[in-house]
């Protein structure tokens, strides 16, 4: 349930909001000229009130946050406007007097605990540390006060895990325990960026559900900024949407998704990939345009559909729709654009017509009883004792065919991308046996094993790691194409400029360096190298997950055309079901090492499911405001792979266990819902897994 808080409310009313940014103007000063990142933004978050910030990269969100924080860096300068907290403007402040706010009545949680947690300090004494700065507390207080923030963002054993150093904790403990950091003090204002990109559904879920406790408990306002528009529907009363410095759409959530009356909503709720519907992506075609001169108008009218001349001149002012004061949008031509919104094409079958199943082709790539454990023991420590080793992959079965993508799905740590390395023999098996083109990977020649690496690529997670930052584009695309080709040099310099426009980019790149690309460049990069060498085979892993919904919907669309052009296989890995449901013929459900779950794509997404598969299905945040289905929240964290529970692997968490059977008997991987290539690993029966209610509602 949203609250209905009126953004323009009365500045004159007894209505006292705990943050009021006026006509907030931030600039960057850099060698060439000024950047103008934040112009003319007003919002305002009331006691116990949830704002959400959306736009692409690049539209200021950041920016506004440490804005408010007072946090800019040197090259930063609020030019004018006004950011006012519990009714005192932050603008005059002395540097002494804001640090006693930040981490104190202000709390900000960073994007990502890896780079902002300390990693040389234990998370207890990190959390203490806080507590001690702004409060006059002694050394047993402050552990007794970091042990109970600890149990309140739900981190299991606190006195066990305060003395953890953060990489001993998983992604999903990492972010509990910034909240406590951010928590401890009980701050009335917790600014939140981007708290759950690159997270699972489940922990993502878990998150969520934890902010909105804590919200209610301390009674705490949040600015929430991310550019996960289900995430801003699942926890936001109101949302404002962001577009290279501007607000472009504000209103409360239900007025906004449901009826968005701005093209660049309209565009970002068009790019997102939808469960429920096989459809084309549509992305907001064009860039962020540079901030450094404003043109006159409306700022996204280069990339907007409806843009007229008119659009291009004078000062674009917000305005009420339909003479709503709480639902503001900037545009002319808003209620042309609510006539005539941009959507997906329902009617476009982005897989071209053909069957998600039957067009595949002949077994490309076969693993049998797979199994990569990390860790194994030698001689002397099975004399001597240790740890037993990480059963990261145990035991999977999997099959991938000519011109299909196979998708992988399931929480962290479940060993999706280990999986994905094996298969490539990146990294060598336990056990088990993988073929390609009925040839065991084992027993290849060098001649062979060549062959199998030109035909056989991986696009990683995050391409500012795996490209070079010392080689240019040209340089990056040119190795491939000298290791594993014998193209003449004009003939490689021909087929880079090839490479480049199939991934949507100009022969101008060629000289530049990763530093100079975006984030959705740079992985246009890495895919282009990919395909380099005409692969028959693609391991992408979570290729689009730290990637905004635009540029997302973007890269999804030229893999599929890059499939349809290569014929080339896939194995897509992701967190993200409705990704995968889009790019995907089948897929397999991974959980702690196993596939508990496989078939074709439309049967995942309908009942029989796997318990862990609802689970999955039940977690993924939906824009949709009217989405009141049923949300199924799993107890605890993923077992430790190294000590992983007897019996189905999943019992420990099953909410639909069913004695001790589940506890004691491995389930077989068999066929269900009447269909030969769906197969379910699990002891319910059938009746039982449809009857349970489906992860909508439905």
């Amino acid at each position: 349930m949203h609250m209905q808080t009126t953004e323009t409310t009365d500045r004159n009313s007894n209505y006292s909001p705990v943050l009021d940014v006026d006509s907030l103007n931030v600039q960057y000063e850099t060698e060439e000229s000024p950047v103008k990142a934040v112009r003319d933004v007003s919002l305002r978050i009331g006691e116990g009130e949830t704002v959400g910030v959306a736009g692409e990269s690049g539209s200021g969100k950041s920016t506004l946050a440490l804005a408010v924080m007072q946090y800019l860096g040197k090259n930063g300068t609020i030019t004018s406007g006004e950011v006012v907290f519990a009714g005192q403007s932050l603008m005059d402040r002395s540097a002494e007097e804001l640090r006693h706010l930040r981490g104190n009545r202000i709390a900000h949680v960073p994007q990502d605990p890896k780079t902002s947690l300390n990693p040389s300090i234990t998370v207890g004494e990190q959390i203490s540390e806080t507590v001690r700065i702004h409060r006059d507390v002694s050394k047993r207080e402050a552990r007794e006060q970091t042990y109970e923030v600890l149990r309140r963002v739900n981190l299991p054993d606190p006195e066990f895990n305060a003395q953890k150093y953060p990489h001993e904790l998983s992604g999903g403990m990492q972010q509990r325990a910034l909240l406590a950091i951010a928590l401890v003090c009980e701050p009335e204002l917790l600014i939140l960026d981007e708290p759950t990109t690159g997270l699972d559904v489940t922990t993502q879920a878990k998150i969520l559900d934890l902010i909105e406790d804590l919200k209610r408990s301390l009674d705490t306002s949040v600015l929430l900024i991310t550019h996960n528009l289900g995430v801003i529907a699942e926890i936001a009363d109101r949302v404002c949407i962001m577009y290279a410095g501007e607000i472009m759409e504000r209103g409360p959530i239900a007025s906004v998704f449901r009826e968005p009356s701005n093209p660049y909503t309209q565009g970002l709720l068009a790019a997102l990939p939808d469960e429920h519907a096989d459809r084309k992506l549509k992305p907001v075609d064009g860039q962020i345009p540079s901030l450094t001169e404003i043109p006159d108008g409306c700022i996204f009218a280069d990339r907007c559909e409806f843009a007229e001349e008119d659009c291009r001149t004078g000062s674009i002012s917000e305005r009420p729709v339909d003479d709503d004061a709480d639902h503001l949008t900037r545009c002319r031509r808003w209620e042309h654009a609510r006539s005539n919104p941009l959507q997906a094409d329902d009617e476009a079958d982005h897989r071209s017509g053909r069957s998600r199943e039957a067009s595949a082709g002949e077994t490309l790539l076969s693993a049998e009883n797979v199994r990569k454990y990390f860790g194994e023991e030698s001689f002397l420590d099975s004399i001597f004792g240790s740890e037993p080793p990480v059963k990261a992959v145990d035991g999977v079965d999997i099959d991938i065919r000519e011109g299909e993508s196979v998708g992988i799905v399931g929480e962290s740590g479940c060993g999706k991308s280990t999986l994905g390395s094996t298969l490539l023999k990146l990294l060598d098996t336990t056990d088990g046996k993988i073929s390609y083109r009925g040839t065991d990977l084992g027993q290849m020649s060098d001649r062979e094993m060549r062959e199998f690496r030109s035909e056989c690529q991986i696009v990683f997670q995050n391409p500012h790691s795996s490209l070079n930052p010392k080689k240019t584009v040209g340089r990056t695309l040119e190795r491939p194409l000298k290791k594993f080709t014998d193209r003449s040099k004009n003939e490689r310099e021909a087929r880079i400029v090839e490479l480049l426009e199939q991934v949507g980019l100009s022969e101008q790149y060629i000289s530049r360096y990763p530093k100079e690309l975006s984030g959705g460049e740079k992985q246009r990069v890495a895919i282009a190298r990919a395909f380099a060498a005409d692969p028959s085979f693609v391991v992408l892993d979570e290729p689009v997950s730290a990637l905004d919904v635009s540029v997302q919907a973007s890269i999804l669309n030229l893999l599929a055309e890059l499939q349809e052009e290569y014929g080339s296989s896939y194995l897509f890995i992701s967190h993200d079901l409705s990704v995968v449901n889009y790019i995907s013929d089948r897929v397999a459900v991974m959980y702690l090492g196993k596939i508990v779950e496989v078939g074709p794509t439309a049967s995942i997404f309908d009942p029989p499911h796997h318990p862990y598969t609802r689970a999955l299905l039940s977690s993924i945040p939906s824009p949709d405001p009217n989405d009141d289905g049923e949300r199924i929240r799993l107890e605890g964290d993923v077992p430790s792979p190294r000590d992983p529970p007897s019996g189905c692997p999943f019992h420990t968490r099953c909410p639909q266990k069913i004695g001790a059977v589940c506890e004691d008997e491995v389930p077989c991987l068999e066929s269900t819902g009447g269909e030969e290539t769906h197969r379910i690993s699990c002891h319910l029966d059938e009746s039982s897994m449809v009857g349970g209610v489906d992860h909508r509602g439905n």
